[in-house]
Order: structure tokens, then C-alpha cells, then sequence
């Protein structure tokens, strides 16, 4: 079977949504846990695909994209070009009142208006951050690894000294493997951990 890693290329977007979702359970497929499948991919993957592309790397297999590394060299920099180009028509779109509040949507719809912060001085030591995640199907056969490692590469070229990512405490399989890849633990929140790794 072929498998390779590439950079992300216009037309990837829907497989980017459709990962995403698949993964969006701790992990897990999440695919009928929300009204609206793409929920999901409008907050964790489809602003990196359209302002930050050159950090988008996808791994592909003959049956096309199964996972993806998607980064920003600079938190901040890039939480403003998502103020200005990415969340406007989204939330026009997505009104806060729009999503049940009995719904796993609801608080993606808030995130829309009031996207996740990290700490400051997390942001300080280490400005860029991540979002990894592969199919089943590619899981265990080193593509983690291989797609993180490009993107480690990019982000020294870009000049971030270090790394962030959050996860779900929940995700006792990711946690462990980005241990291995040589993250810590610099925040503990009551259902996720901040991780981050010197580049």
C-alpha cells in the first residue's frame, strides 16, 4: 500500500472536516454526537487550512487523506488572523443562540464566540501550537510520529522555540504517545492537560 506524508493541498479541506470528526471523541469517531458534523472541523481544522497552510501536513494512503499535523508558529498572531478572517462569518452563521443547550453542540458554538486562551506564560516559552490526528487505520504504524516531526521541522525553519497542544484527559493513548514524542505536562485543567515540548 502506498503512504506517504505531503504538505496540505487545496481540495484536502473536506477530509481535514471528515478526520476530524472521526477523531473527535477523545480520540474516538464522534460521527452522530453532533447535529452538525462540521462543527468540529470549523473550530479545529479549518482555520490552520485556510490561514496557516504552510503549517498543514497530511499523511495519505491509497484510499486518500487519513490523517493530518495541523499548526501556528505564533499562538497569538495567529488567534488574531482567526478574529479577523476566520470567525466573522461564522458567527454570523452560528449565533450563540443557535445550538441546544442539551446539545454537544452548544459548546462548540461557543468556542465560535469565545475561542479557548492558554495561559500567557505558556504561550511565552512556547508560542506555537498543534492539532494531530489520524484514522484508525493509520494509527500504530509510525505516522504520528513521522507527521509531528515534519511539523517540528517547519516550525524551527518558521523560528518558534517550543510547542503547545491541549487533549482530553480522557485520551490516556494520546497522552502517552506524546510523552514518548517528548512533551510535559505544564497545565492540568479539570478535564484536559496543556502539554509542551522545547523545539
Amino acid at each position: 500500500m502506498h503512504r506517504e506524508i505531503r504538505g496540505f493541498q487545496p481540495g484536502d479541506e473536506r477530509a481535514l472536516y471528515d478526520i476530524c470528526l472521526r477523531t473527535g471523541a477523545s480520540g474516538e469517531d464522534a460521527t452522530g454526537m453532533y447535529r452538525d458534523p462540521d462543527l468540529l472541523g470549523h473550530v479545529f481544522a479549518g482555520p490552520y487550512a485556510a490561514l496557516a497552510p504552510d503549517l498543514a501536513f497530511v499523511a495519505v494512503d491509497d484510499d486518500g487523506v487519513a490523517g493530518y499535523v495541523l499548526g501556528a508558529a505564533e499562538t497569538r498572531a495567529f488567534e488574531r488572523a482567526c478574529e479577523r478572517d476566520w470567525w466573522p462569518a461564522l458567527r454570523a452563521r452560528y449565533p450563540r443562540d443557535s445550538a441546544d443547550q442539551d446539545t454537544n453542540d452548544s459548546w462548540l458554538v461557543r468556542l465560535i464566540h469565545e475561542p479557548m486562551e492558554v495561559e500567557q506564560d505558556v504561550v511565552e516559552r512556547y508560542p506555537a501550537h498543534l492539532h494531530i490526528d489520524l484514522l484508525p487505520r493509520l494509527q500504530g504504524h509510525g505516522y504520528g510520529r513521522r507527521l509531528l516531526e515534519t511539523l517540528f521541522d517547519a516550525l524551527r525553519a518558521a523560528g518558534a522555540p517550543g510547542v503547545h497542544l491541549g487533549v482530553a484527559l480522557a485520551n490516556t493513548r494520546a497522552i502517552g504517545f506524546y510523552h514518548r514524542m517528548g512533551f510535559t505536562e505544564v497545565r492540568r485543567h479539570p478535564h484536559s492537560l496543556v502539554l509542551a515540548k522545547y523545539l
